[in-house]
């Protein structure tokens, strides 16, 4: 029988909080169940295991992103929208880095596809795109282009890899300057 108050929603919580505080690495189900005081096979009542647990935490944690991500761009086009898309980004990464880090995990395609959440993502980021004039296969082009910038330069920033004494913030904004005129300038298919 579940615990009284125990719920898959109460344990995804905890667990995304735990990822902030003590690194995404070190969410277990034992760590968890140690934070509820219950033992590691309560926890099989709300979730099915690690798996079903991480994949809960990176939906949560995505739609918290999103969320932020499409307030953040709200009536925005072009290079203000592409810069408030980046900054609450950046923001969130840097704030989060466990909650992020869930949010990199490698997902089933039939639960993104399925998934409100991810739907949303592929929204405010397509939304963002087209603006640009961009279509398929540009679009996914550019999603990854965004992706691997965004996630890289957070990455590096929050492992202190970034050593020259030029202000961090002055050399993202460069960074997202440099992607506006990448999506001005992106590369079109021949009409051969």
């Amino acid at each position: 029988m579940p615990r009284a108050g125990l719920t898959a929603d109460r344990l995804v919580a905890a667990a995304v909080d735990l990822a902030d505080e003590a690194g995404y690495e070190n969410v277990t189900l034992s760590a968890l169940a140690r934070r509820f005081g219950v033992r590691d096979a309560s926890l099989y009542a709300h979730v099915r295991g690690l798996r079903d647990l991480r994949t809960r935490m990176a939906l949560l944690a995505g739609g918290e992103m999103t969320d932020r991500i499409a307030a953040a761009v709200a009536g925005r086009t072009g290079r203000e929208a592409l810069a408030a898309f980046a900054n609450a980004y950046r923001e969130y990464a840097l704030a989060h880095p466990g909650r992020y880090a869930a949010t990199r995990i490698p997902l089933d395609q039939a639960l993104v596809s399925d998934s409100p959440v991810m739907r949303r993502t592929a929204e405010v980021t397509y939304g963002l795109l087209r603006a640009y004039g961009l279509d398929e296969p540009g679009l996914t082009d550019a999603v990854r282009l965004l992706r691997s910038t965004f996630h890289g330069y957070c990455a590096l920033e929050s492992a202190g890899a970034f050593g020259d004494p030029r202000d961090v913030r002055a050399s993202w904004d460069v960074t997202v300057e440099a992607l506006h005129v990448a999506l001005v300038n992106w590369p079109r298919p021949s009409a051969s």
